[in-house]
């Protein structure tokens, strides 16, 4: 069997399973798929099959490339690099999570995992829904610097209603306080 036959062949076993999503996106209100949702078993099916998946990295490219046990065919998937921004966190820990984002979304196109497109179908939320968002990640800020972050991720257009929440908000303390 060549190696698109053994691709494609663990790509339908793949479909056969009964994969639950275990992410949850509070904010936005939706599920997705993590890594531990599906990779035991392409690991498995890999095995049975005979591919190995190895993913790597550079500056510009996450690649994942899928080769034969015995032979010489090889599949690579690539995606361009990205960056996150996580509140309080170090470097590293950015670069972590934009690896383990970069191995979830290169296996979920080599094996043509199906999701949800939460985007599409979703009704948009209502502006009062976003606004409370903020400000509940602003509530839930342990630092000053995780309140700047939270501030610099909200889009500008908000800005003004929110800061008008917080002088309301800061009146009203100070007359019962």
């Amino acid at each position: 069997m060549k190696i698109h036959e053994k691709l494609q062949s663990a790509r339908i076993i793949l479909q056969g399973k009964e994969l639950k999503k275990t992410g949850r996106n509070e904010f936005s209100k939706f599920n997705y798929f993590e890594l531990q949702d599906f990779l035991p078993e392409i690991q498995k099916i890999f095995s049975d099959v005979g591919l190995c998946g190895i993913v790597s990295y550079s500056q510009e490219i996450a690649t994942l490339t899928i080769s034969e046990f015995e032979g010489d065919g090889q599949i690579i998937i690539t995606s361009p690099m990205a960056t996150a921004s996580l509140k309080a966190c170090h470097d590293i820990q950015n670069l972590g999570a934009v690896e383990t984002y970069e191995r979830r979304y290169l296996w979920i196109t080599a094996m043509e995992i199906v999701e949800h497109d939460a985007i599409d179908s979703s009704e948009p939320l209502k502006r009062e829904d976003k606004v409370n968002g903020f400000i509940k990640s602003i509530e839930s800020s342990k630092t000053i610097s995780d309140v700047i972050s939270t501030w610099k991720e909200i889009p500008e257009d908000f800005h003004g209603e929110l800061r008008e929440i917080a002088n309301k908000k800061r009146e009203s303390l100070k007359k019962a306080g």
